[in-house]
């Protein structure tokens, strides 16, 4: 028996509560600094705040402290990594090593491995269990099939795989565009999204082949369907990306995934269970294609096969509702079957390859008022709707919570009368009300049972009393509500398990590790404090404090510009289509900045370098 869990996203406390009442396994939220999401910080408060609300479904909480860290900002980490500990937060996800170091004298919560770590190869993970880390965050990009060899490999590591949200393009922590553009480390937090810009791509002599695309920008990943084929090969948390997304995102996608996944423990009841406890009864039908999103793909799940990008745009188009049949000077008519709602947001491609978008003012039927008509639009255009106004106010007016079943039993006893409840975690809580027994004049099962089961403000939920009582006692309301008030009390102060994971830091001899690529790109191993400096072999400083000066490698890649455009140089094209000269390419930006293409064919990989 596996137990599998969901990991959801949290910007903020809304957040997270709303991830645990929608089915979340575990919340992953980031501290006020030292976060891969500068943007999205939180008070210690507000982080125990959502460790109480996630431990009453025993769900857990993950704090992210994964930049790279400076040797002046040691001691405030140091502090701050006792403070999580102190609050009982569940583990912390990190990218420095300094921490891990740092946990051998530090109170400190058991460590999850980042994928800024750049996680891929079993030696890297066999590497990282050897030094203590008890779970590993999995490069986005991996196979299905490579990650049941790294499961095979090393079984007592925990594999937690993204499964959906947004993707960077290049390997993670491998990544230095948004320092070197921009004077903003990735690996620091504030990322500039240099993927999402507009390129052209050109050849050595500056000749444009391909112009104004958004040649690095990434679909969004959708793995729903494969949660059996991930849990299968060995994966035990499954880990939806969105850290600066707002709370109905956050209800909708987790919402979805919850649900995929009770589905799946209920097909293989001997094979797994959910980390947590409690059901979540949604008010809404959760739909993937309503929520932000860039179009979808399962990434390289399945190897090399499927279009990963999108060159026309970085936004999200959200889902087809059909095409514009005719249009007149206020209005135009949809042909198809969707039905609109005042304040929908559709978009769609003009003539020149650009998305535009518009709001809907008015609707009648199948014929749409825009606040102002699209300059763009044109009969026969296919049209998006990015914003499903009836869906979005649905998941804000949300009132879903999660709620732990419980049996309860009223009963007699010589001096009184007592409740006990036991839920569906095996807590048992009890509590007594003496009271001299008198004969009532009316039945009293249903106003016990009526008192008992108002249980609609705690986390429990029953759909019954047993009651054991000799005669029609009589039982006052008030003490009847006041015992139940008692026995749920009682009841949130047990634990859920008895096990609390340690920090399982290993104190014996560091072995060092090569990166791969180390020898020629010393910067790789993201070193940038002398604590982290003795994990790795020969290590130099990071990208962000030395900034070399000789060819730079600013990003790894498994998408390949070649192969999104039939230009893979181990496929034969027809005879009509010119192949690209693939060691002369270039993506440029407007500003004639230039980035040198290298197809790494053998591994099948591209790095973008500084020209």
């Amino acid at each position: 028996m596996r137990t599998l869990e969901l990991l959801s996203p949290a910007k903020d406390l809304e957040c997270g509560i709303a991830a645990i009442d929608n089915g979340a396994d575990a919340i992953y939220i980031g501290a006020e600094k030292f976060s891969a999401r500068a943007a999205a910080g939180n008070s210690l408060t507000d982080i125990e705040r959502l460790v109480r609300y996630a431990h009453q479904y025993g769900s857990k909480v993950y704090v992210t402290v994964n930049t790279i860290i400076y040797d002046e900002e040691l001691e405030n980490v140091r502090q701050l990594i006792k403070d999580l500990h102190d609050i009982g937060v569940d583990a912390l996800i990190v990218q420095d090593l300094a921490i891990l170091d740092m946990a051998k004298d530090t109170p400190c919560p058991p460590l999850h491995a980042s994928t800024q770590m750049d996680i891929r190869t079993v030696e890297k993970v066999r590497w990282l269990y050897g030094l203590g880390f008890k779970r590993v965050v999995l490069a986005r990009e991996l196979t299905l099939e490579e990650i049941a060899e790294i499961h095979e490999a090393v079984p007592e590591m925990e594999l937690e795989v993204f499964v959906h949200g947004a993707l960077c393009v290049s390997y993670s922590g491998q990544c230095y565009a948004s320092q070197y553009c921009f004077n903003r480390s990735a690996n620091r937090g504030n990322c500039a999204q240099f993927c999402r810009l507009k390129f052209n791509l050109e050849d050595g002599n500056g000749n444009t082949l391909l112009a104004n695309k958004y040649l690095l920008s990434l679909k969004d990943m959708n793995r729903l369907d494969r949660l059996s084929d991930l849990a299968k090969a060995g994966v035990a948390s499954f880990k939806i990306e969105g850290r600066l997304k707002d709370a109905n995102y956050v209800k909708n996608v987790t919402a979805a995934y919850s649900q995929q996944l009770t589905s799946l423990i209920s097909r293989c009841p001997n094979d797994y269970k959910r980390v947590s406890y409690g059901k979540s009864e949604c008010d809404f039908i959760p739909d993937l294609n309503k929520t932000f999103n860039r179009g979808f793909t399962s990434y390289f799940l399945d190897g090399r096969g499927e279009q990963i990008a999108d060159f026309d745009t970085p936004k999200a188009k959200g889902e087809y509702v059909g095409n514009v049949k005719s249009i007149s000077e206020r209005y135009f008519i949809v042909s198809g079957i969707a039905s609109f709602s005042n304040g929908d947001g559709l978009c769609f491609v003009n003539t020149h390859g650009i998305l535009e978008g518009f709001r809907v003012n008015r609707v009648e039927g199948n014929k749409l008022f825009p606040h102002s008509m699209p300059e763009g639009l044109f009969v026969g255009a296919q049209l998006f709707r990015n914003n499903d106004e009836n869906f979005q106010k649905n998941l804000a007016s949300s009132q879903t919570k999660r709620k732990i079943a419980v049996a309860m039993r009223f009963a007699e006893t010589d001096n009184g009368f007592m409740l006990t409840m036991t839920d569906e975690t095996g807590r048992e809580a009890s509590d007594t009300i003496e009271l001299k027994k008198d004969m009532a004049r009316l039945p009293q099962c249903d106003n016990i049972k009526r008192q008992l089961l108002k249980l609609g403000n705690t986390v429990f939920c029953a759909d019954d009393v047993e009651i054991q009582m000799s005669a029609e006692w009589f039982v006052p309301s008030a003490m009847l509500s006041d015992l139940r008030r008692r026995v749920c009390e009682q009841m949130l102060e047990m634990p859920l398990s008895t096990e609390k994971d340690a920090t399982s830091v290993k104190t014996s001899e560091i072995q060092p590790f090569v990166h791969p690529k180390q020898k020629t790109y010393d910067y790789l191993a993201n070193v940038s404090n002398a604590l982290s400096a003795k994990y790795y072999v020969a290590p130099c400083s990071s990208f962000e404090v030395r900034q070399p000066h000789d060819k730079k490698l600013i990003m790894q890649c498994r998408h390949c510009i070649l192969w999104s455009l039939g230009q893979c140089r181990k496929q034969k094209l027809s005879a009509d289509t010119k192949r690209f000269d693939a060691d002369d390419l270039y993506l440029a930006l407007p500003d004639k900045r230039r980035f040198k293409l290298e197809f790494d064919c053998n591994n099948c990989r591209m790095n973008v370098f500084v020209e």
